[in-house]
C-alpha cells in the first residue's frame, strides 16, 4: 500500500489488512449517485469495508456553492486536511478510497489527497464489488479514529477558468473532456442548462478506462489510448475537465496509472465554464 499512488487490487488489499506489522491503512467509502445524494450515505450505513470512514461528495469532497463556481467547487484545503486528520490520516498514513462506480468518485478523493500532497493513497481497483469478489465482508461497524496531524504540502496542480479561456488563445495547453460523447456533442444534457463543450477540447470518455467487471484496464493499453488523444504533448500539458470536475479525476488517475504523470485539473470543468453566457461553446 505503501508503495502505490494510484490503484490497489481487491486481493492486494485483503492481503494488506491481514498485516498487523504494517502502518494501518485509512479506508474511505465515496459512493454517491448524482440523482439520489443521500445514496452514499445510506449504503455506507448498511455495510461497508471494515474501517472505513464515510465522505460525502457533496459536503466534504466539494466547497460551497455560488451559482458560477461549477457543480463541484474545490473545497477549502484547510477544511479537507482536518477532515482527513480527524479520521486519522497522518502525513504519512497509506489511504484507501473506493466506491461502487469504477472509481467515479473514489478518483475525486484520490485526487484532492494528490492535491494536497499526500502521496500514499490509492484507488480500489474495481471498487466495493471487486472487494467482495475476492472473498471480503462489509460491515455495518462505525470505525473509532485517532486524530493525527496532516501538512499540506505541494501536490497535483489545478487551472482555473482564466486559464482555460486565455489557453483558447494560447493553446498552451490541450483540454480533454471526460465526459459521455454525447453530452460532449451537446446533446442530451441533464445536469447542466447548456449543452456543448469548450473549443478544441477533446473527448475521452471516463468509461472507457475500465474493463467490464469495473476493474481498470491495462496500464499499457491506457497509455496507448492516452497518446492517441493527446498526439505529441506531454503529458505536462493536459488539462482534465468534465461537468463538474469529478469524472475528470478518473482520466487523470488513469494518465498517471499509465505513466503519463503531471497532467492537471481544471475543478470547475464545464458547469462553471457554462455558468457564464460570454464564454464560447462548441457543438
Amino acid at each position: 500500500m505503501s508503495e502505490t499512488s494510484t490503484l490497489i487490487s481487491a486481493s492486494a488489499l485483503l492481503a494488506r489488512l491481514d498485516r498487523s506489522d504494517l502502518p494501518k491503512v485509512v479506508i474511505f467509502d465515496c459512493r454517491h449517485d448524482l440523482a439520489n445524494p443521500e445514496f452514499g450515505a445510506s449504503a455506507y450505513a448498511v455495510g461497508h469495508l471494515p474501517g472505513a470512514h464515510f465522505m460525502h461528495l457533496d459536503r466534504d469532497l466539494s466547497g460551497p456553492l455560488t451559482g458560477l463556481n461549477g457543480r463541484h467547487p474545490l473545497p477549502e484545503a484547510r477544511r479537507l486536511a482536518e477532515r482527513l486528520a480527524a479520521c486519522g490520516v497522518g502525513d504519512d498514513t497509506p489511504v484507501l478510497a473506493y466506491d461502487d462506480a469504477g472509481g467515479m468518485f473514489a478518483a475525486r478523493l484520490w485526487w484532492l489527497l494528490r492535491w494536497l500532497g499526500h502521496e500514499a493513497v490509492a484507488v480500489l481497483d474495481g471498487g466495493v464489488q471487486a472487494f467482495l469478489r475476492a472473498g471480503g465482508a462489509l460491515t455495518d461497524a462505525v470505525p473509532e479514529s485517532v486524530p493525527r496531524h496532516f501538512d499540506i504540502r505541494p501536490g497535483l496542480g489545478s487551472v482555473d477558468t482564466g486559464f482555460v479561456m486565455g489557453n483558447l488563445e494560447t493553446a498552451e495547453a490541450l483540454v480533454i473532456d471526460a465526459r459521455s460523447p454525447d453530452r460532449f456533442r451537446g446533446e442530451n444534457e441533464t445536469l447542466d442548462p447548456v449543452g456543448g463543450h469548450i473549443p478544441r477540447a477533446r473527448n475521452r470518455f471516463f468509461r472507457d478506462n475500465l474493463e467490464r467487471d469495473g476493474t481498470f484496464k491495462p496500464a499499457g493499453v491506457l497509455r496507448q489510448a492516452f497518446l492517441s488523444v493527446i498526439d505529441d504533448r506531454q503529458a505536462s500539458e493536459v488539462i482534465h475537465q468534465c461537468g463538474s470536475g469529478v469524472t475528470a479525476c478518473h482520466n487523470l488517475l488513469a494518465m498517471e496509472v499509465a505513466g503519463l504523470t503531471g497532467s492537471r485539473l481544471y475543478p470547475g470543468s464545464w458547469s462553471e465554464w457554462c455558468a457564464d453566457p460570454a464564454r464560447p461553446v462548441e457543438r
